[in-house]
């Protein structure tokens, strides 16, 4: 049986658990053909329990020498650079690895309010650590 994939994961880190949800949505459509145009990946977490923080959005919008596919031949959940990282949004050491940039470059999960961040600042960082962590020297 499979997963739901609307239904949030739970990632543990830091002593402190989230929910995570991964979402595909189009900035708008191309004239005339009504193809969705615009891709971006917008990973969500969301801080549980007491004194629970506002959500985390970590946003990927495709962009010259960027890739956010929607689906085949790529799979819909990989984020990169043309050359350079990537990373499988559906994984949890990515995400893992996207939430440790973002704590470290400042994100506070207690803060009240949502924060939403520039996925593209985040994913060199990650994805070399994610490389480490599998023992990997391709990014």
């Amino acid at each position: 049986m499979s997963r739901n994939p609307k239904k949030p994961r739970r990632l543990v880190a830091h002593g402190r658990t989230y929910l995570w949800t991964l979402r595909h949505s189009h900035s708008h459509h191309i004239p005339d053909s009504g193809r969705p145009a615009g891709c971006r990946q917008t990973l969500t977490l969301y801080p549980q329990l007491a004194r629970t923080g506002g959500s985390l959005r970590i946003v990927f919008t495709a962009g010259p020498g960027r890739y956010v596919p929607g689906g085949a031949p790529m799979g819909s959940g990989e984020v990169g650079y043309v050359q350079g990282g990537s990373l499988n949004l559906h994984e949890s050491g990515a995400v893992r690895a996207l939430l440790d940039v973002a704590l470290t470059r400042g994100w506070q999960p207690d803060e009240q309010r949502a924060a939403e961040v520039d996925g593209w600042s985040l994913l060199e960082a990650a994805a070399a650590a994610r490389a480490r962590d599998s023992g990997s020297a391709d990014l």
